[in-house]
């Protein structure tokens, strides 16, 4: 008896549990909005004539014109604002508040601005001063016409690496070899001076050809042209970079001379000419190189851990240039232990000059790529902090801000320029609000070259070589991309890895060539193979979905419904009728060629007067034999869309197996929700698609087309002939509801057994003059 009651208790128990759920569910019922909405069977012909009324436009283009040209003291001072950003915040600056944040972000960030500008000068191949002249003016310039309130341009490891590519091919170490100056036999030396004074000429002119580029595309309003680098492709490219600054630096850390090399494969004959002079490596060169590198990722990683404890980041790289430049000369390295030092480093600014402009010709496809990949480096940096602080940033004005900086400190004998990840997140995480913090930063340097730069003189290569390297672990972090790419979209991994490999192996200007191209192609080649499919209705519901992939879709008895994720152009057109084709299992050509063959067998018949010869046609959808005897009989069943059946007999030889000529598809419905736009080479397709449909009884309909792809095929007199307007439905549900009632012949009920139990949409009253109804939200049930 108490086992009998523990199980009464257990199902009252469960019953009571099964309760609450059906409440619980029938209150989130209820809770839900409803959305039913009972009007009449739209088409675009009904909607363009009597529902939309287009605005009156009667403005000319002359007026547009003289409306753009317009100008006023409103739209002066919105253009001034717009030119000089620095006018919306310095008026209103809260020194209170931001002064003290400002000052202490720009001193770190000066102090990690220095070494890199001596770093990254060598790898733009000119002497290391030069980079302190490009971290001071286009620095200052940049407050004045930057949108961005945390960036830190400046020297850059990609470009400075792309720009002394530039210069080693223009300027090679061949070009300056001369003989001694007393005539004797021995082997000609390399003139230093030469080479450099050469080298930073290509530089100079190189970066007034990208500031006048990048100031003609902000200028065009061309800010858009960084999306054509996408996230992968960037990420792919800057590690690529990374490996190239890393074995560029591998002579200076080991101490050997080698040649520098340029252009495809330069990465390779970079790292077998360090390997081929190993021996002659320098010993003390190595461990103060490893030291420095040691002590850097150190500090970076105590940096990394105690962020949020620390006021302000350790300025490692400060750190090394005093001690190594410290140690540098007490110990009299560049004289005793043959270690390479910076060397002469002038004191003073020097006096503006104009740019070799003989070597323009020569550097235009270079200067394009520096621009694009300087300006792509910097937006995306910029959005990212404005995003953060709840700020918006100018793309345009980026543009011009860029330019000018490279355009105007290019007669200063700088070298091209863009924002430093490393500094901008210095800039930003020590407190910096606004660009006073980078002015500070810049202010430093110019300290420093007017002052105290004679002191950096004996400061050790391989310490500027420890520095760059471990600078670039960010970059190297982007590796780990590659496993997550691999999960969420293999097109992306794809650009990433392309952009990486041919950016190692061709060359950085070659490199990104080809990864651009891949990108594009990659573009086209998702139009190309775009993902097709055959709805299906869910009943007591609006919607409809994939019936491949959703078993609560059914399809509606002899109505195709064909959807494509792409638009339909020149590119796409043949193989997007090839798969409405194949989805919908009607072939036009097919349907035509057995009505010929049936049509002949039978005038064959007639003229043997044999009208007992039997025709059997097999209906593949629904697996069922007719047979016809006679040609007046074929003739009926082809009128009425079926083969009919006869009781009389005929011999096995006088059988004549024939394909169906006649669709139990009646209706196709193309549903053009995902197509954006259309071209002609397209709308001729389609308009021939729907006209072999026509041909074989088989109507098509277009459904979900936006407003602006209707003026895109009315443009292309897509509207003429067989094709008219009231072929375009604005709901899926509205074509359904008027092919089924347009065509009579066939059931309005889902051929799905589960949706058959559902009620379906009502044909009642669907006819031409629209009178019928479109219930979206519960369709009504057919008696």
């Amino acid at each position: 008896m108490g086992e009998v009651n523990n199980i009464r208790e257990t199902d009252a128990l469960a019953a009571s549990v099964m309760e609450q759920e059906e409440a619980a569910a029938r209150d989130e019922a209820d809770s839900q909005p409803l959305y039913r909405i009972e009007r009449p069977v739209y088409d675009e012909a009904f909607i363009s004539s009597q529902l939309l009324n287009r605005k009156d436009n009667s403005t000319t283009f002359g007026q547009k014109l003289a409306q753009q040209f317009r100008c006023s003291s409103k739209r002066a001072k919105a253009a001034a604002l717009t030119f000089l950003p620095i006018l919306t915040w310095l008026p209103s600056y809260p020194v209170k508040q931001y002064l003290f944040s400002d000052v202490v972000s720009g001193l770190s960030t000066g102090v990690v601005q220095l070494p890199q500008g001596l770093a990254y000068a060598m790898l733009a191949a000119v002497p290391p001063v030069y980079g302190l002249y490009s971290s001071f003016y286009p620095v200052l310039l940049y407050t004045f016409f930057g949108t961005s309130r945390h960036i830190s341009v400046g020297t850059f490891a990609v470009i400075s690496l792309m720009i002394g590519a530039v210069a080693v091919r223009e300027a090679p170490d061949s070009m300056f070899y001369v003989l001694p100056a007393n005539g004797s036999n021995a082997s000609a030396v390399l003139d230093v001076e030469a080479r450099d004074a050469r080298r930073v000429q290509v530089a100079v002119v190189l970066t007034t050809l990208v500031g006048i580029i990048q100031l003609a595309l902000g200028l065009l309003r061309f800010g858009f042209v960084a999306i054509y680098l996408t996230e992968p492709l960037v990420r792919g490219f800057t590690t690529a970079a990374s490996v190239h600054v890393v074995v560029s630096q591998l002579k200076y850390l080991l101490g050997v001379k080698t040649q520098r090399f340029s252009g495809p494969l330069s990465a390779i004959y970079s790292v077998m000419a360090v390997l081929s002079d190993i021996t002659s490596t320098n010993v003390p060169t190595v461990i103060l190189g490893l030291v420095c590198i040691v002590f850097l990722y150190a500090v970076k990683d105590l940096n990394e851990r105690f962020k949020k404890k620390l006021p302000i980041p350790i300025p490692g790289e400060i750190i090394v240039v005093i001690v190594s430049t410290g140690i540098s000369y007490g110990l009299s390295l560049s004289e005793d232990y043959k270690v390479e030092v910076v060397g002469k480093i002038p004191t003073g600014l020097l006096p503006p000059s104009a740019p070799e402009f003989s070597l323009l010709p020569s550097l235009v496809t270079d200067s394009f790529a520096v621009a694009i990949v300087g300006f792509s480096m910097g937006i995306s940096l910029a959005k990212t902090f404005a995003l953060k602080h709840g700020y918006s940033v100018d793309g345009n004005q980026e543009l011009i801000a860029l330019g000018l900086c490279n355009f105007i400190s290019s007669f200063f004998q700088t070298f091209a320029i863009t924002c430093s990840m490393s500094r901008s997140l210095v800039q930003e995480s020590t407190g910096g609000k606004t660009q006073i913090a980078g002015l500070l930063a810049s202010l430093m340097v110019l300290l420093v070259v007017v002052a105290i730069g004679f002191v950096f003189q004996p400061l050790p290569q391989t310490a500027l070589a420890a520095v760059i390297m471990v600078n670039l672990l960010g970059m190297f972090k982007q590796f780990r991309d590659i496993p997550v790419l691999w999960r969420t979209s293999k097109i992306e991994l794809a650009i990433w890895l392309v952009a990486f490999v041919a950016s190692v192996l061709l060359g950085l200007d070659y490199g990104l060539l080809v990864a651009i191209s891949f990108a594009i192609l990659s573009v086209i080649y998702r139009t190309q193979s775009p993902k097709s499919a055959i709805l299906g209705h869910v009943p007591g519901t609006g919607l409809y979905c994939d019936v491949d992939e959703y078993e609560e879709a059914a399809e509606y008895e002899g109505i195709k419904i064909f959807y494509s994720n792409a638009s339909v152009y020149f590119v796409n057109s043949d193989l997007y009728v090839s798969a409405l084709k194949q989805k919908t299992g009607v072939d036009p050509d097919a349907l035509q060629a057995a009505r010929k063959t049936q049509k002949k067998v039978m005038e064959k018949a007639k003229s043997n007067n044999n009208p007992s010869m039997k025709l059997c046609g097999t209906n593949k959808q629904q697996e069922v034999s007719h047979e016809v005897l006679s040609y007046e009989a074929a003739a009926e069943a082809h009128t009425n869309g079926q083969l009919g059946e006869s009781g009389g007999a005929s011999s096995p030889e006088e059988a004549v197996f024939l394909e169906p000529a006649v669709s139990a598809v009646h209706s196709i419905i193309l549903d053009w929700t995902p197509c954006s736009f259309i071209d002609s080479v397209g709308a001729k397709a389609i308009k021939q698609v729907i006209k072999e449909y026509a041909a074989v009884d088989v109507q098509v309909v277009l459904a979900g087309c936006s407003r602006s792809l209707l003026d895109e095929l009315d443009t292309l007199q897509f509207f003429s002939g067989v094709v008219s307007t009231s072929m375009v439905f604005p709901t899926i549900h509205d074509a359904v509801l008027r092919c089924l009632r347009s065509n009579p012949r066939t059931s309005a009920a889902p051929t799905d057994e589960a949706a058959q139990r559902e009620p379906v949409p009502s044909t009642e009253g669907c006819s031409g003059d629209l009178t019928g109804k479109a219930d979206l939200g519960a369709p009504s049930a057919e008696p």
